[in-house]
């Protein structure tokens, strides 16, 4: 499943935080919190403060199948987004239900993320709830 998006921005300010921007390791909290890292980090410095979570890449959420955790030994990628789950969903198949749920938390965080730093959506953002497809004016997010 993707969700296409595209980025538009009209300050230098913008420009400077787009830099950024595509430096952070994001991570999108199962409550809908974005919490962001420009420096490297690694999982398990993530993890450590929040024990009864786990870490999973977006890039590998499938429907039907189990979200694998990340090691806490990996470096987390810059430009990444990875999603902080409650343990008891570790053993759990992914549902689409449960997959639309995280898209549109994480388009809620980073369309937040967007009008904190300066970035003007002109067209919106478009979410089904019912399909469970949506667009998000920003970037590419591969669920």
């Amino acid at each position: 499943m993707g969700i296409c998006a595209s980025l538009q921005y009209t300050t230098n300010k913008a420009r400077m935080s787009l830099i950024n921007w595509q430096n952070a390791t994001q991570i999108i909290h199962f409550e809908g919190k974005l919490q962001e890292y420009i420096h490297p980090v690694k999982s398990g410095q993530v993890l450590s403060q929040n024990p009864n979570c786990f870490l999973c890449s977006s890039e590998s959420m499938f429907v039907g199948a189990h979200v694998p955790q990340l090691p806490t030994n990996e470096e987390l990628q810059p430009g990444q987004i990875y999603f902080l789950l409650p343990l008891s969903q570790a053993k759990t198949p992914l549902s689409l239900q449960d997959l639309c749920a995280l898209a549109i938390k994480a388009s809620s965080a980073l369309s937040a993320s967007n009008k904190r730093i300066g970035f003007h959506n002109t067209s919106g953002c478009k979410i089904s709830t019912k399909s469970g497809i949506g667009e998000i004016n920003r970037r590419r997010i591969e669920l």
